[in-house]
Order: structure tokens, then C-alpha cells, then sequence
């Protein structure tokens, strides 16, 4: 079984992610929650950003963490008073939520009933909106005169406010695809007819939503550049694209027709909207796209195993990344990837304990979580005072465990994290509580009993959860207005609902929030959507007063050492935990960054060095002592003179201590094979066959014993790759992809093996 470890990398992850370059057609900016009558769950609810702001040293909560909580009076009533109930009375089997803009207050609603009758196949749908946050709903299906809308293509969303929707129709065979388009957050539609039946849901260009990209169910590829209207072929016979910088595509196709040869695709790319491709990379296995950075995982010689190859510069320049090879059941995943740095997971066997750790200085060093305070150790732990918290996510999900939400923050709610967890030696099978952490993750408390769904609103002010019990009906919320501390809870039906979702605005600024589910009459099911407006709860504005000054990643704000966090530390006001008043959708973090001096913190082991044990000292690797390290940088060969330090990327220190590095051009070509391969070969004389062959042993042991020794002191080493995964199951249309596309790796297999990851995103 894989190493893995459920990280919150604090500084930079917008999205916990491992999704092995799998394409999943979404929209970044407008989440879809679907909720199926099977009892089951399917909350799209994904990881918010975890910035750089939201980590902290001190515990927050600790001066009012004694405190006991003290009654909300006479909520009851004015929650009652705001309370709205919706029955959805159509035949359907399915519901599609999709909010429509920013602070807008749309949401659309697209309910589905399909069953095969005989050789044909019988459907109807209803779309219904929203102007008030879910309170009321009006019935506009005459709007796309009463078509089926395909259930698993859902409510496509434009990026950002652009007020953009487009409805996909019934796909039957000979019949003509019709879509249906808004430029007014669904107020009024247009209907255009496809030249072609899509495969997928149409995806937005996330820079200007006129344009639009879509598979066909014969795999080419079309583009609309007037959100529509018209469509052009671009190319044919497409197993993989994706949306670049700068309005750039990249794709990769196969000259012989087949997706299913991986590892014999080329990878192009076009700048000019398709009217022309550039092949870029040959012998590719899948392909992604981090930051400013392109990756390509492409196939050695041997044919077996694959390596990962870096472009900074959009596909026209690569470098081989100093990572191990991976093999048929291995795959590379991007974590997280920005303008200074990238981390990747890379498969490989290794111990079966599932635990978590986390880094607040970009992978620097790292951690596991606190034991929370007033959490008890469970029987995974060895020493009855020795455990941690660990966090269940993806991999908890995927292995069926009783966890009905991922960990969620919000990046205007400043080092406020919500999780499902256990305390103990390791990941427990146990059914999880809720764990909150208003520090940025240094420390942690248990908030609720047992596995929730929850939401944050109003830039953290106030925190909504229910309870998750799906062979029970429920009728009650709880909220809570000091980040967790304490919980009040509110009857919000007489007549108990099968619950199957939590649904608020994204973006954690609303007040209103909607819990969906469908009761059961003897003759019919029917969809209840229940809408809670907390606003007037709250109902003063939020004072200057009611804000207190917070310095992160610091247990004394008054040390003017402490809080220095990859060279600077960061001030913020943040809401007291005992004011109960409304932050308001025009809340702004704010922050006031001051640049540290440099020291050891700021450095991590360069290549060839590691920590010592409990130290921020670097020290040589024993083997290397007395060798130069020679290596590729690009596309020359360097060679590495360091006294053990380089500086962490991303890091802001100025002045300090600066340990000396520098790097010595050796004058030799070293190029990737990416584009060129026939660049790294050269024919051969007759006349000088046996010296060559010669040579070329000799080179040949030399590469494999490099390979070795790079593998395990460069590549292996603790001071470079940090080998753990939070794999997430849903991925964003326009986020950071991974690597290997793990989807296809191996046709009809649905089981989990311990000795990979590779089943995890089914």
C-alpha cells in the first residue's frame, strides 16, 4: 500500500488535489450539488483555499475555550420567521443544483425522471429558479419548451459573474442535440442546434466565456467563439484537452486513431483558437497543467515505466523533473502548483499506516496534527498519551467510510477549518467526528459528535451543520456563531425530511442556507427544499469593536520574533469569537504583512543534504562526501557547489543570514527527449564499432548506477520529495491537473489494491 498522508499544505493548496490529469467538466466559480433518492449523498462541496493567512501559531479559541456557552435567547421564533419550505411536486428521480453568479441570489434547479420502457427510453425534466437564495422558485421549463435535459451533463456555468448558462438536450440517436443558452443568469434562453452529439458537458474558456470547447462522441474536438451560436472543427481523434494560459489549448491525439495506446499520443498545442496546432511532445502517457507550469508523463525507452517532463514556457522547452520513474501500477500526481514551486506525489510501495501530517512553510518540515484538547485517544494508539488527529477525506470516502463531507474552509474566513476526524495512532474505520481549527491547523478541537454536513457563512460568523443519519428522517440544524465552540440547535419542520444535502452560495458570504431532501407518501416521493435566512439572528452589523487585532503563526503577538512564516508575518483583524453581529457580504480580510530577516528557517536542505533529526542543521548525505553533484538545469549541465542550504521557494526574508550557493555551468548539452528524441543519439562509424561498444558498456553501467544513486540520495531523499496524497474525487474543470489520468489506466477494474492508488478517483 502507498505512504500516504492527508496534508493541508497551509500555504498553498486552493484544492487539496490528486487527480492524475483526469478531466472532470465543471465550473470553477458555480458549484453543482446533486442529490440522488438512493439515500446517498453526492456533495460537491470542495476544499477551499488555504492561503498563506489562514495558519497560525497561537490558539485563538484558548481564552474563551473555558468558557461555558452562554444561551442564544428567543432565536427560535426569528428563525421560524424565516424559514421557507418549497415541494417539488414533478415526477423525478434526481435533482442538479447550480448557483448562478456572485451575491446574485440565482439558483437554478434542474429535476430528472428517466426509465427505460421497452427498446426506448422514456425521460422528463423540470427547471426551475430562483431569485432569493432558494426561498421561492418559479416553474421555467416553457423557457426551453419542456425538453429533456441530460441529467449527467447538469447546468453548465459560466466563469466569474458573466450571468452565462447553457442547458444540454436529449441525446437520442439521429436526432438533432440542441442547447440551450443565457447571457441573464437563466432569466430568458436561446436555443441553438449542435452540428455534432457531445460526449461531455461544454467547458468555458476561464478567460472569456464566449468561447467554448467540447468533445464529440466520435472524440473531435469543437469551438464556438460566440458562446454557441456557431461551431468549427478543430481536430480530430482527441483523448485529452485542456484549457492553458493565454487562451492556449493542448491536447493530445494519436496518429493511428486509438486513445487506448497510452504512452504513444502526441501532445500539441494551439494559441489561435485551433486554426493551427503544434506538436510539442511525443510518447506521452497523459499530460497536466499547474501554475505557470505544463507536465507531461511520458514513456522511457524501455517502454515499461514513465518520467515526468517540466515546461515553464508553454510546451516549447522541457526539462526532465529529478523525480523516480514510475511503472505501469505506479502514477505522478500534482498537489499543488504555483509561480515558484510545484509539489507531486509520486506512487511507490511502502508502509500500510494511513496518518496525517502538515506544513505551514510550503514542505519545509513537517508535522503531525495536535492531539486535539479535548479529544481522547482512540485503540489505533500505542501510548495512551501519545496521538494525533487524523483526517479523513478522499481516501476515507472511496474506502466507504461513514464520512459524508471533505474538509472545508473559506479563504475570507481567515485559519477556520471544518473536518471529519479520529484521534489516535492512525486513520480509524470508527465512525468520525467534526474537528474545527480556527488556527490555521496548529491546533484543534472536537466540535460535534459523529459525522455531519456543515457550511460555513458569513466569512465564518456563523457555522450551520446536520447531523448525518441516512436511515433516518431529520428535522433539526444546528449553528453555531463562535466558530465551533458552541452549538445551538433549531427545529426547522414538524414534518421530518430524508435528508441528502447542505447547499449555500459559494464563496461563504451568504446568510441563507438551503437543506435539501424529499419526504415519501404512500403513493409518491417528492423533493423538499427547506431554506433558513439567518440574517436578522444576527441582526446588528458588525463594529470595530467587535474585531480583535491577530498575528498568525504566533503564540505572543507582543514578541516582535514570533510569527514569521516563510519570511514575513502577517497581522489581521478577525471577528471575536464572543460578538454576534453580521460581517456582511462587503467583508474584507484584513492584513498587514511586515518582511522578516532571513535565518535557517527560511532555507531548506539543498540537494545531497538532509536534517538532522529534531534540527534545523543540514548536513551532507554520507555517500556524497568529498563528490561534486552534477545535474540538468536548463538544459546545461550544472554543477552544485552549497554549503547545505537553498532557499525555501516562495520565502520573502531580506537580509539575515544568506548561506552561499551557486551553480557552475559545465559547458555540456542535456536535453530533454521529450520533443527531439533523435537529439540525445548519434550514428556511429563502422570503423569505430568496437570502441564504442566499448564506451557504451561503460556508460551503461554508469547510467544505472546514477539512476540508483539518484533515486535514492537526490530523488529519495527526505530533504526533496515529500511523498504523501489527498486525493479528491471531484475535480474542477479549470484547477490544477495531475498527472496520469487514472481513469483509464486499466479497463473494468473497480477494486482498491494496497499496493497502489490508482483505484481511488473511480
Amino acid at each position: 500500500m502507498s505512504t500516504i498522508f492527508f496534508c493541508f499544505l497551509v500555504a498553498l493548496f486552493s484544492v487539496a488535489l490528486s487527480m492524475d490529469f483526469e478531466e472532470r467538466p465543471s465550473s470553477r466559480r458555480s458549484e453543482q450539488t446533486m442529490f440522488l433518492k438512493s439515500h446517498k449523498s453526492r456533495n460537491l462541496l470542495s476544499l477551499r483555499d488555504l492561503h498563506q493567512s489562514d495558519h497560525v501559531k497561537m490558539k485563538r479559541s484558548e481564552e474563551s475555550a473555558q468558557n461555558q456557552c452562554e444561551s442564544l435567547h428567543g432565536y427560535e421564533s426569528t428563525l421560524e420567521n424565516n424559514t421557507r419550505t418549497y415541494n417539488f411536486n414533478d415526477l423525478s428521480g434526481s435533482v442538479s443544483l447550480a448557483w448562478v453568479g456572485d451575491g446574485t441570489g440565482v439558483l437554478l434547479v434542474l429535476t430528472t425522471f428517466q426509465v427505460p420502457l421497452f427498446i426506448m427510453r422514456f425521460g422528463q425534466s423540470r427547471l426551475y429558479r430562483s431569485e432569493d437564495y432558494g426561498k421561492t422558485f418559479q416553474d421555467i421549463t416553457d423557457l426551453i419548451n419542456n425538453t429533456f435535459i441530460q441529467t449527467e451533463f447538469g447546468i453548465a456555468i459560466g466563469p466569474e459573474n458573466s450571468g452565462k448558462v447553457i442547458l444540454t438536450g436529449d441525446l437520442t440517436e439521429g436526432r438533432v442535440t440542441k442547447i440551450f443558452r443565457s447571457v441573464d443568469f437563466g432569466n430568458s434562453f436561446v436555443t441553438s442546434e449542435l452540428p455534432f452529439h457531445p460526449l461531455m458537458q461544454i467547458t468555458y474558456n476561464p478567460q472569456d466565456s464566449n468561447i467554448l470547447m467540447v468533445f464529440s462522441i466520435n472524440y473531435d474536438l469543437w469551438l464556438s467563439e460566440d458562446f454557441g451560436a456557431n461551431w468549427r472543427k478543430i481536430h480530430e481523434t482527441v483523448c485529452l484537452v485542456k484549457w492553458g494560459v493565454d487562451n492556449t489549448i493542448f491536447l493530445t491525439t494519436n496518429p493511428n486513431g486509438s486513445c487506448s495506446d497510452r504512452g504513444m499520443l502526441e501532445l500539441r498545442k494551439s494559441s489561435d483558437y485551433g486554426r493551427t496546432f503544434k506538436t510539442i511532445g511525443s510518447k506521452i502517457y497523459s499530460f497536466g497543467i499547474g501554475g505557470h507550469f505544463v507536465f507531461a508523463s511520458v514513456m522511457t525507452d524501455s517502454g515499461s515505466t514513465r518520467m515526468i517532463h517540466v515546461s515553464v514556457d508553454q510546451g516549447e522547452t522541457w526539462n526532465m523533473a529529478q523525480l523516480p520513474t514510475v511503472g505501469h501500477e505506479q502514477f505522478f500526481s500534482i498537489l499543488a502548483a504555483n509561480s515558484d514551486m510545484v509539489f507531486m506525489h509520486v506512487d511507490e510501495p511502502g508502509d500500510g499506516s494511513v496518518q496525517t501530517v502538515i506544513s505551514f512553510n510550503q514542505g519545509g518540515e513537517w508535522r503531525p496534527l495536535q492531539k486535539p484538547w479535548n479529544g481522547v485517544c482512540d485503540t489505533t494508539t500505542e501510548h495512551p498519551d501519545k496521538c494525533s488527529l487524523h483526517i479523513h477525506a478522499s481516501y476515507s470516502i472511496s474506502m466507504k467510510l461513514n464520512v459524508p463531507m471533505q474538509p472545508l474552509t473559506e479563504p475570507n474566513a481567515v485559519g477556520l477549518i471544518l473536518a471529519h476526524g479520529s484521534v489516535g495512532g492512525a486513520v480509524s474505520v470508527l465512525s468520525p467526528d467534526v474537528y474545527v481549527s480556527d488556527d490555521g491547523g496548529y491546533t484543534w478541537f472536537q466540535a460535534l459528535k459523529g459525522p455531519h454536513h456543515y457550511a460555513i457563512l458569513d466569512s465564518g460568523g456563523l457555522l450551520v451543520a446536520v447531523e448525518h443519519n441516512p436511515s433516518h428522517p431529520i428535522s433539526q440544524i444546528k449553528f453555531s456563531t463562535d466558530e465551533g465552540q458552541c452549538w445551538h440547535v433549531f427545529n426547522f419542520t414538524d414534518d421530518p425530511i430524508h435528508f441528502t444535502g447542505l447547499a449555500s452560495e459559494p464563496g461563504a458570504r451568504s446568510m441563507n442556507v438551503s437543506l435539501w431532501g424529499y419526504r415519501e407518501t404512500v403513493l409518491n416521493q417528492y423533493w423538499v427544499s427547506v431554506t433558513i435566512d439567518f440574517r436578522q439572528l444576527l441582526s446588528r452589523d458588525c463594529r470595530e469593536s467587535d474585531y480583535v487585532q491577530w498575528l498568525a503563526h504566533s503564540s505572543d503577538i507582543s514578541d516582535p520574533t514570533d510569527g514569521c512564516m516563510l519570511g514575513y508575518k502577517e497581522r489581521f483583524l478577525r471577528l471575536r469569537k464572543d460578538s454576534v453581529c453580521w460581517n456582511g457580504r462587503d467583508y474584507t480580510v484584513t492584513k498587514d504583512p511586515t518582511t522578516c530577516p532571513c535565518t535557517l528557517a527560511d532555507f531548506q536542505c539543498d540537494f545531497g543534504f538532509y536534517h538532522v533529526e529534531n534540527s534545523s542543521v543540514c548536513v551532507e548525505q554520507p555517500d556524497l562526501v568529498g563528490h561534486s553533484l552534477e545535474f540538468c538545469l536548463h538544459g546545461r549541465k550544472e554543477q552544485l557547489l552549497t554549503s547545505g542550504y537553498r532557499k525555501i521557494p516562495g520565502d520573502h526574508c531580506k537580509g539575515g543570514m544568506t548561506p552561499e550557493r551557486k551553480e557552475i555551468d559545465l559547458s555540456k548539452k542535456c536535453v530533454s527527449n521529450l520533443l527531439r528524441p533523435e537529439l540525445l543519439t548519434e550514428s556511429p562509424s563502422v570503423n569505430s564499432a568496437p570502441i564504442i561498444a566499448v564506451v557504451l558498456t561503460v556508460l551503461l553501467i554508469s547510467a544505472i548506477a546514477g539512476v540508483l544513486f539518484i533515486k535514492k540520495y537526490v530523488c529519495g531523499g527526505r530533504f526533496l520529495v515529500h511523498r504523501y496524497s489527498v486525493l479528491q474525487q471531484h475535480v474542477e474543470a479549470n484547477g490544477i491537473d495531475g498527472v496520469d489520468d487514472l481513469d483509464t489506466l486499466e479497463v473494468g477494474k473497480t477494486h482498491y489494491h494496497d499496493d497502489s492508488d490508482e483505484d481511488l478517483l473511480e
